[in-house]
């Protein structure tokens, strides 16, 4: 009976004002970064991690998409997962997972034992977002939903921002594979911070049914977000994944100049996110989608072209262009799926949109690197994204349209 009532309160009465539950969004943000982090800080690595286990730029790509192949089966499970125990449950669950993973990685275990060690990193990070998503949503009333979600959105921005920085400061002393050992230890403090103050999303989600699956995977508006969401995560983390590889490789850098400038890249996001949340609340979710989308491709195209000196004002703003996407995706997916299935949604819609953007993307740039040249990648990678813009057009304003 307690349970049923915790239910009823979460779902039916977020707070209307904003301010009153910021606490508990900054505290799961903070989870989130750490999430985020842990699948990202390969990147800024990658220049030491292809010396030390010698591998070639193809191999060094494929490392994301292992990645993103243990998030994506994560994720894909992550609602049968919420509905046999609480969102929250499944937020400390994922963050310990997180953690002991990132641990295991900091052993020297070669690279077939570091593949399988990032796959177990991928595997635990995905549990994380659809039960923060629904927290977040049936935490605070609709009108600040762009708001919310762009505040949480500030964890993948600081992450870019930030792991470089930790990279270097860490390598000073370690090797990278004490990255990952630092990150880990971190990720179980912060489950610890989460255990003793976090507060909200007991409440279990919706296993989804067979019916409610077949709906979903046959309706063409849901791979619309799918590819949408696939393209965005593309703008974002698959050119991060590959910049600091692009930029040692292509153009000279050392790799502490090469990670300082992609650092130095993504802190104008972590800004800038807030007004993608406010414009999002503002013109809408669809028509900011569209600017993103062709904006985003279009720099990421002139990375591949331009002579290195504009290339690195345009590496300056694609990130900034690019980040806006986010809070208007999370709103298309919340406002047209059913509160009861939100979960289901995006526990379908994101792990595949993750292995395409964040795996796919930053493998085809490794070989394409390879075999031509970056170059003609970032053009290549920079075409998809802009053909967003076009398909962006097409998303149905109907009540719950993922569902029908």
């Amino acid at each position: 009976m307690h349970r049923k009532n915790s239910i009823n309160v979460t779902q039916d009465e977020p707070s209307e004002r904003f301010s009153a539950r910021i606490g508990f969004l900054f505290l799961l943000t903070s989870i989130f970064f750490i999430n985020f982090m842990a699948r990202i800080v390969l990147s800024p690595l990658l220049p030491d991690v292809e010396a030390d286990l010698d591998i070639r730029h193809s191999q060094a790509g494929s490392l994301f998409l292992i990645i993103s192949s243990g998030y994506f089966v994560s994720l894909l499970g992550s609602s049968f997962f919420s509905a046999r125990f609480s969102h929250r449950q499944t937020v400390l669950v994922s963050g310990s997972a997180v953690g002991l993973a990132l641990i295991g990685i900091s052993i020297n275990l070669g690279f077939d034992g570091t593949r399988i060690a990032l796959f177990f990193i991928g595997l635990g990070a995905g549990l994380y977002l659809p039960s923060a998503i629904v927290m977040i949503t049936s935490t605070f009333h609709s009108r600040h939903w762009g708001k919310a979600i762009a505040i949480h959105e500030l964890a993948p921005n600081i992450g870019f921002v930030a792991a470089p920085f930790i990279s270097e400061a860490v390598m000073r002393y370690f090797s990278w594979r004490g990255v990952f050992f630092i990150l880990g230890l971190t990720s179980l403090m912060q489950v610890g911070l989460f255990l003793k103050f976090g507060r909200g999303g007991d409440f279990s989600g919706n296993p989804p049914s067979f019916s409610s699956l077949k709906t979903i995977l046959s309706n063409p508006s849901f791979w619309l977000m799918v590819l949408l969401f696939g393209l965005g995560i593309s703008g974002t983390m698959g050119l991060f994944a590959m910049l600091p590889v692009f930029l040692v490789s292509s153009h000279g850098f050392e790799r502490s100049a090469a990670n300082l400038l992609v650092s130095m890249s993504r802190i104008a996001g972590a800004v800038v996110v807030f007004w993608g949340g406010w414009l999002t609340d503002r013109l809408g979710p669809k028509r900011v989608m569209v600017m993103v989308f062709i904006l985003s491709g279009a720099t990421t195209m002139l990375i591949g072209l331009a002579p290195w000196h504009y290339m690195v004002l345009l590496i300056f703003l694609q990130p900034v262009i690019a980040v806006c996407f986010f809070p208007a995706g999370f709103a298309v997916l919340s406002q047209n799926s059913p509160p009861d299935l939100r979960n289901v949604v995006i526990s379908v819609t994101i792990p595949i949109a993750i292995l395409t953007g964040g795996g796919i993307i930053p493998t085809l740039i490794g070989t394409l690197g390879e075999v031509a040249s970056f170059e003609i990648a970032f053009v290549v990678v920079g075409l998809f994204i802009a053909s967003g813009g076009f398909l962006s057009t097409c998303i149905s304003k109907s009540d719950n349209p993922l569902t029908r």
